[in-house]
Formats: C-alpha cells, structure tokens, sequence
C-alpha cells in the first residue's frame, strides 16, 4: 500500500500536479516562517541554480515558443526571491548582533568575499547592479516587450491569411493549418504575458533598492538600541549582512532580467542564440578586417599598449582571412565541378550508342540553379519536397487521379538563383527567387510600401516585394501576405498542375480508374470499353473534363452516363456535354459553392439565334470580326459586374452553344465560366445580372 502510493506521489511530482501549487506553498511559507541559517544557504544557492537554469534554457531555444512557460516561471522565480529577502530579513534582524556568520555562509560570503569585507565598496558594487538590472536591462525588456506585444496583436490578420493562402494552394493540409493557427494565437498570448512578466522584473528591481534601505536602517536601530553595540558594529554587521543579502538576490535578478531580455529579443530561427550570432557577425570578413585595421593602428601610436592592441589586431585579421578563405573555397565549389568535367572523353572510353542513350523525357520536372539547390536537399533543411508531395496529394484528392511525381534535378545553366517548370520536356513556367529573403505578396489590402525587391508574384502575377525575413511581422501588420521561397516554388507548381491536368492524364491513367471501378463494382464497366467506347475516346473525353476544371473523382456516375448514352462511334465532344450535365451539381457546387443563387449573365435572343444559324451551318462558331469583339467586351463588363458582387462570372446559355462559347471565351476570358441550362441543378434559383447582345 505505501509503494502505491509513493509511486502515485512520485508520478504526481513528475506530471506537475502537485509539484508547483507545492513550490507555491513552500514560498508563502517562507514569507511568514523563520528559516536557520542552512537552510537559507540552500535555498539561496537554489535560486542562484535556477536563474543559471532559466538563461541557459533562453539561449538555446531556436524559438521563444519553445519556452512558453517564460511568463510562468519568471513569476515564480521573482516571489522565490522576494519570500528569501524576507526570510534574510528576519534572520539579519533577529541575529545580526552576533556576528556576520548570522545569516549563513552565503550572505557571509557575498558580504566578505565578494566585496572584500568593506560595505562603502559593497553599497557601490550593489548601486551599480540595481541601475544596471533596473535602468538598463528591464526597461529595455520592458520596452520591447510592449512593441512586441503589439505587433504581434497587429500582424495575427496576416498570418492567418498566409495559413490559409498555403492551405488553399495544397501546400500544407487541414492538420498543418490547425498546428500553425495554434501557434499564432500562442505566440500573441506569449508576448502578451512576456508584456505582464517585464513589469515583475521591474517591480523586483525597485523592491531589491528599498529592502537594501529598510535593512540598513532597521539594523542600525535595533544593534544599537536593544543589543547596546556601538554605532560602528552595528554599522559593520548589519551593513555587511545587508550588502551580501542583497547581492545574492540581486545577481540571480540580473540573470533573470537578461534571460526576459534575451527571449523578448530573439528571432525565430532554426539555430540557438550562439549559432545565430556567430553566423551573422562573423560571417562577413569585412567587418573583421577593419576592427583589425583599426586596433593595428591604435597599437602604433606611442604610449599606447603596443603588444595588447597589435595581438588582438593580428588576431582579427588571422580570423578574417580564415574566414574569406573558407567562403571563396565554398562558391568556387560548383564551377570547380564544371572544370574538371572531362571536356572530350579519350579515344579508350567512347562506346558504341545504343537505347540506353536516349533519355525518357520527365512528366513534370523541376529544375533548379545551384544556390536553390538547399531548399530540396533535407539534409540542409530544405522542405521543397515535402511541400510537393503536398500539393500532389491534394491535386490528386481534387482531380481524382494521380498526379505523377515531381523529377527534380539542379541545371548549371540556369542563373543561380532561377527555377525552371517542364511538363513533357517543355518550359511551363520560370522564375528568379532570393533563397535569403521572403516574398511579401499585395492582395490589394496592403498599406504602405515596403523596402525590397519589387517583382511579381510567379503563381498569379500579383504585385509582390522580396524582402528580408526579419521585415516579415512588419509586413504581415500591414496586410501582406508573407510566404518563404519553397511555397513560392510549391504555389507556382500547384498552379500550373491544375492548368495543365488535362495534359498529365495518359491511356495508362485511364486504364487505372478502370481498373479500380472494376474492383468494386464489376458489373458496371461491362461493354464498355472496347465495345462502346475505345480506351483513347474515353482518355480524350476526361481530357475534356479536366480542360475546362471538371474534376472526374467522380467516376461512377461517369461510367453510369457513357454506358446509358455512349454509342458506337459517337465523337467524344458531344459525350462530353453529356456527362458534363450528369455531373451538373459538382460543378456548379465547384463554381457557386453551397449558395442556392446563382448570379448569371445570358445570351440576347437576337445573339442566341444568331450563333445558332452559325453552328447549324457546320462550319464551328465562326463569327465576324467586329461581333466577336463587341461580343468579348459585353461578357468582360458582365464579369466585372458578377466580380463586384462577390461573384463567380457565369455564363449560362444553351446545351448546344456551351461547347463552342467554352471554347471561345476561355482564349478571352479564362476566369468566365460557361454552363448550360441542363447542367443546372433544379434547386438553384437563377438570378440574371447581365446580357450580353450583339451591341458593344
């Protein structure tokens, strides 16, 4: 029975349930208990051990969330500290008539040792912590802090926008988005306490200056007046006592204050403190160079110490030439791999061609210049791959096929900074991006400008500015939206996929949704194909579908339609209009969401019957010139107006013109779309805004 239940104390210590309200009791405790002098010797030393805990912990975090109890334990850290200057208070009160050693060897240590027994060098040492601790170090953690707080507040808009800009762009998936919307609000709520927290270490400060007074004075009247010792003995003892009660607490409080310092000042990163400062500092030579330069010169000058300034001169130019040395032998690395690429190969090592020479051409591929080369290498901590797998799945999900990998390989021909976007072998999309900066993208809510790079966002041609990741918070409070260089690749990836499925969709995809149709339900695929439809009929039928943004998840009712309608020999085109209506909520529901308006622009009479006799004379919509034209600008003011509205523009005109209008407005107006009357679900009220006449 006592094992169990030590094993449930131990388990509760370990878990916190008891193990902080159980410090909290302890510390009020010492607040109105007396304490022997040992135990203020441990108690003391602990805290000194915890404030060393605290800053050690602040400067190795790569970011301040990471020690999100900072607030917390800051708190904690300062009533510990103030329940010790009581519990001293009382000991030096009470004992201090007898002797230095009253109050422990601590305080006799920090009153002897530390300030060589003398309290004038003591009550200097102890005034110089204090404006340190408290002019210098808390209210420029205080400060900061405050600015901190509210820019976080001001920028949780824009990175809620982000999140949801990388989640619609199938860079991350739900999970991802939820972790990073938990880690805004998190962050808000961090430097909203760290805000609180600063006002403790300042208050701390301020109490540290008056128990100093308090002690001072109370010891001198009661050494004298109750235990009759002469005003320089009580001045001795009490003062000694004083001075090293308050330096133990005032060194842990200066720990503490710079660990508030240090966490309110840190950039997240994925490097600790020490590994940010030296990269930054001393990975431009220049700056070492010149320090060196500077201190060789002092060192020249007569009377001045020679051998000290020279030594640490030599020494910073010895390090500045290690350093340029190492950065010149790292970027010569990739055209050093170029020249010693054999230029011919020997008369020995050339071999008959045979098929193995012919290379297959990549379905998608990815090329990238050297300096990108770390975004897709995981073992520099490139996450470009995993952000490509995203956005394969979730346009696979969308599409209902799969979409094909993603070949990436580097090009030494393309400029340093360039990718480069094939599908079969051909160039659909490239772009320059700074790997070192962020893209701060303007979705027409920004205010302000912001210093950068201005440019174009590759994926959707917005105005856009490459700016330095530390601009980032600023940019996001003023309404950018702010992505790294891999989503910027991924966005751009994803959009040219979705453009381009069609393309991507081969007889063997095909093949494959058969053949998962026929797993489960057998029977339905039966006459199909060949009989009905050939595979390559049926493969240019959901290419016609995919073309015009029609997912074909949906295959049974695909299948369902071609085995009812399809017959032999019948073109593709025409079958296509049949599915398209049997698919008709999905893509309206695609389109116009879950609303039961539909916002529409139709066909005058006059133009409807007008492009009629047209189909009807076989030769294809063909229209004249200046009615094609007039024909473009009415249905542009129709999207405008449908836009306004917050909108889908939408075009709804007879079964027997949408192929043909599709066909036309998509080389015009690529955001317009085109339904016919039967693709319309019934319970959709159709409500018309515009129509589009023969009139310009």
């Amino acid at each position: 029975m006592n094992e169990r239940v030590m094993a449930l104390l131990r388990l509760a210590l370990r878990n916190g349930m008891i193990g902080i309200p159980l410090a909290i009791i302890i510390i009020l405790a010492m607040m109105i208990l007396p304490m022997p002098p040992l135990l203020l010797d441990i108690t003391f030393t602990f805290n000194i051990a915890l404030s060393l805990i605290v800053i050690m912990s602040s400067i190795y975090i790569n970011r301040p969330l990471e020690f999100a109890a900072f607030p917390t334990i800051l708190l904690i850290a300062t009533l510990l500290r103030l329940a010790l200057n009581i519990a001293s208070t009382r000991v030096v009160l009470l004992e201090g008539h007898t002797g230095t050693d009253a109050a422990g060897n601590v305080i006799e240590s920090f009153g002897e040792f530390v300030i060589g027994g003398d309290y004038t060098v003591g009550i200097v040492i102890f005034a110089i912590l204090v404006i340190i601790n408290f002019v210098v170090v808390t209210k420029g953690a205080g400060r900061i802090s405050e600015v901190s707080a509210r820019f976080t507040l001001d920028a949780m808009p824009g990175k809620q926008m982000a999140i949801d800009a990388d989640l619609n762009a199938g860079v991350i998936d739900q999970a991802e988005a939820k972790k990073r919307r938990a880690e805004v609000v998190a962050e808000a709520d961090f430097y909203g306490s760290m805000d609180g927290a600063s006002k403790f270490v300042r208050g701390d400060a301020v109490a540290g200056i008056l128990i100093l007074f308090i002690n001072i004075i109370g010891g001198l009247i009661i050494g004298v007046a109750q235990h009759d010792m002469s005003f320089a003995d009580a001045g001795h003892n009490y003062t000694l006592l004083t001075i090293g009660d308050g330096l133990v607490a005032q060194i842990p409080s200066l720990l503490l204050s710079t660990a508030a310092a240090i966490m309110v000042t840190r950039v997240s990163s994925e490097q600790n403190m020490g590994e940010q400062i030296s990269k930054q500092m001393f990975g431009n030579p220049r700056s070492l160079a010149v320090t060196a330069a500077i201190i060789g010169g002092l060192g020249l000058i007569p009377g001045m110490p020679n051998v000290v300034f020279i030594g640490l001169g030599s020494l910073c130019g010895y390090a500045a030439y290690q350093i340029y040395n190492r950065k010149r032998i790292a970027e010569a690395t990739p055209s050093a791999a170029i020249e010693k690429a054999p230029i011919a190969p020997s008369p020995s090592e050339i071999k008959d061609l045979s098929w193995d020479d012919v290379r297959t051409i990549d379905t998608v591929g990815l090329e990238v210049g050297y300096r990108l080369i770390p975004l897709v290498d995981s073992k520099q901590d490139g996450n470009l791959m995993a952000r490509i797998k995203g956005v394969r799945k979730k346009l696979t999900q969308e599409l209902g096929f799969l979409i094909p990998a993603v070949h990436i390989r580097d090009n030494l021909e393309l400029s340093p900074t360039s990718y480069r976007i094939t599908l079969l072998g051909v160039t659909v999309g490239e772009a320059d991006i700074y790997p070192d900066r962020e893209l701060a993208i303007s979705a027409g809510q920004a205010i302000g400008q912001l210093q950068g790079i201005v440019t174009k966002d590759p994926a959707f041609g917005m105005d856009a500015v490459w700016i330095d990741a530390s601009m980032r918070e600023r940019a996001e409070g003023m309404g950018y939206t702010v992505v790294d260089p891999s989503t910027v690749i991924a966005t751009h990836l994803n959009q040219i996929l979705k453009k381009h499925a069609h393309e991507l969709l081969g007889r063997e995809e095909v093949q494959r949704l058969l053949d998962r149709v026929a797993a489960d339900s057998p029977k339905l695929i039966d006459g199909l194909v060949p009989e009905t439809l050939t595979l390559g009929a049926l493969q240019k039928l959901l290419r016609n579908l995919l073309a015009e943004g029609v997912p074909i998840k949906d295959m049974r009712t695909i299948i369902e339609t071609l085995t009812t309608e399809a017959v032999p020999r019948q073109d593709s085109d025409s079958l296509t209009e049949v599915v398209r209506a049997s698919l008709g909520r999905l893509i309206v529901q695609n389109i116009n969401g879950l609303d039961d308006n539909m916002a529409v622009a139709i066909l005058d009479h006059n133009l409807e019957r007008l492009l009629q006799e047209a189909m009807a004379e076989g030769a294809g919509m063909s229209l004249e010139p200046g009615l094609a034209e007039r024909m473009h600008n009415s249905l542009t003011n129709a999207g405008y107006q449908m836009q306004a509205k917050g909108k889908e523009p939408i075009l709804l005109v007879a079964p027997k013109l949408r192929a043909a209008l599709s066909r036309f407005i998509n080389h015009t107006l690529p955001e317009m779309h085109v339904l016919s009357f039967n693709e319309v679900p019934s319970n959709k009220k159709i409500n018309i805004v515009a129509s589009i006449g023969t009139a310009a």
